[in-house]
């Protein structure tokens, strides 16, 4: 799995505004009910309500936060780097400016784990982490995303 077949380039967020986690999340909705035609609501809720069960801020500024919505008919994936980092109760209590968002549909169990995965691979890597943080615009942190997902394939 791909992260170009998870993250198109106009589902790349560059400089987020957003002063909290939930208002980051809100965004993120938003953004992501336009590019799979689900409800922005829905979308806010399966976020939230996976934040309920333990935070998805994974350490070093990065959260992936992910649900599943029964009507999506693929994975979708929602990359944005925030403005001014927010506390995201991450567990190492440092502040979140890089999210990854995962949708996947009800029924993509093995699928959504995997794309988990990937994407935790691709921000494991500081480096790779570092060149988002400093890329100028949307194009540039979707080239460095798919770079170094390449990379990591080869």
């Amino acid at each position: 799995m791909e992260l170009r077949d998870l993250i198109a380039p106009d589902a790349v967020l560059c400089d987020l505004k957003a002063g909290s986690k939930k208002q980051a999340l809100q965004e993120l909705a938003k953004r992501a009910s336009r590019i799979t035609g689900q409800p922005e609501r829905a979308i806010f809720e399966v976020l939230i309500e996976r934040e309920r069960l333990g935070t998805t801020g994974v350490g070093n500024g990065i959260a992936i936060p992910h649900g599943k919505l029964p009507e999506l008919d693929r994975l979708y994936g929602l990359f944005a780097r925030l403005e001014t980092p927010v506390d995201f109760d991450a567990i190492d209590e440092q502040p979140v400016d890089l999210i990854c968002v995962l949708l996947a549909p009800e029924g993509a169990g093995a699928d959504h784990l995997k794309a988990l995965a990937r994407v935790s691979r691709v921000l494991r890597d500081r480096a790779t982490c570092d060149k988002l943080r400093g890329a100028d615009s949307a194009d540039g942190i979707y080239a460095i995303l798919n770079e170094q997902a390449d990379s990591q394939a080869a």
